[in-house]
């Protein structure tokens, strides 16, 4: 059965409400978001359908916002190991133009970047105007991993008072003030976690071990942070909970299912392109007479 592409990404807008962190509401991720939710209208084969028609449709608004060259798009991906950051890169954006969307994994701080405030190494990678870009991981690392492993802010450079019992609170208001500037000067956020149960993650983890091509994704240190499980849930409720804006808003995606986590994030990937009512840029009057004497020209070669 062949799938109706439109009627299916009105039901994104749907998706979005259901999926959205609501600015200035507390939720609660394992009240309020289900990692294995998926609809049961389409099948396995009607998920690949949609999923080519989506990547099909993202290519070419993100080929109208490369021309057009008035908007940036950032996309953040934050998730817990094994949640398939990389797969959804991989998927969502197979159709994009390489020339108009650029992805930045962000690992451990280099020395240099200690040196600086934390959003300044991911500053240096904004997308300009016209382009996508995408943070594996961003500066959310820094209320995440860094609240958890309380070591890592003993370790950053900054004064030590500073580094009070208020620091998460102060950072979750400059993360607010950094995206509220991105997007009055034309920088749209989307920021997705892709939120996995605990029992796909160990199926995952065992997947890695058990099959040869897989294992070099596994680290023993993903072992060791899944024992920081609860901390870790903490941490990102509380940043949701912070940092979901009109400007910059968050999406829990389910990601026990992977096509349709992927469908749902190329979905509102869409849907917010959509919702700039992106336009080719139009030629004047004379421009269209010089191209016509141009082409007058090479037609008489």
């Amino acid at each position: 059965m062949a799938i109706d592409l439109e009627a299916s990404l009105k039901r994104v807008e749907e998706l979005k409400d259901l999926l959205a962190v609501p600015p200035g509401k507390k939720i609660s991720l394992s009240k309020d978001y289900d990692p294995g939710f998926m609809p049961s209208r389409y099948n396995k084969k009607q998920m690949k359908q949609l999923l080519e028609e989506s990547v099909e449709l993202l290519a070419e608004y993100q080929d109208r916002l490369y021309a057009q060259s008035e908007y940036a798009l950032l996309i953040v991906l934050q998730a817990q190991d094994a949640a398939g950051k990389d797969g959804t890169i991989k998927h969502v954006m197979s159709g994009v133009n390489p020339q108009g969307c650029e992805v930045y994994s962000f690992k451990q701080p280099s020395s240099e970047e200690l040196r600086h405030d934390y959003l300044w190494r991911c500053m240096l990678r904004l997308p300009e105007r016209g382009k996508i870009g995408i943070f594996n991981r961003s500066y959310y690392e820094e209320v995440l991993i860094t609240r958890v492993h309380s070591e890592i802010l003993d370790g950053q450079k900054i004064p030590e008072q500073w580094k009070d019992k208020n620091v998460w609170k102060r950072r979750f208001e400059e993360i607010n003030n950094f995206e509220k500037y991105l997007f009055q000067n034309g920088i749209l956020i989307l920021k997705f976690f892709l939120n996995l149960s605990r029992k796909e993650q160990k199926e995952r983890f065992l997947a890695r071990i058990d099959r040869p091509e897989k294992n070099w994704k596994f680290s023993p240190s993903d072992v060791k942070e899944r024992g920081f499980w609860k901390d870790y849930r903490e941490a990102f409720e509380d940043c949701f909970n912070h940092t979901s804006t009109k400007w910059a808003p968050w999406y829990i995606i389910p990601a026990d299912d992977k096509p349709f986590s992927r469908i749902a994030v190329a979905g509102i990937i869409i849907k917010t392109l959509e919702g700039l009512k992106l336009q080719y840029p139009e030629v004047g009057k004379k421009r269209r007479e010089e191209l016509q004497q141009i082409r007058r020209a090479l037609e008489e070669e």
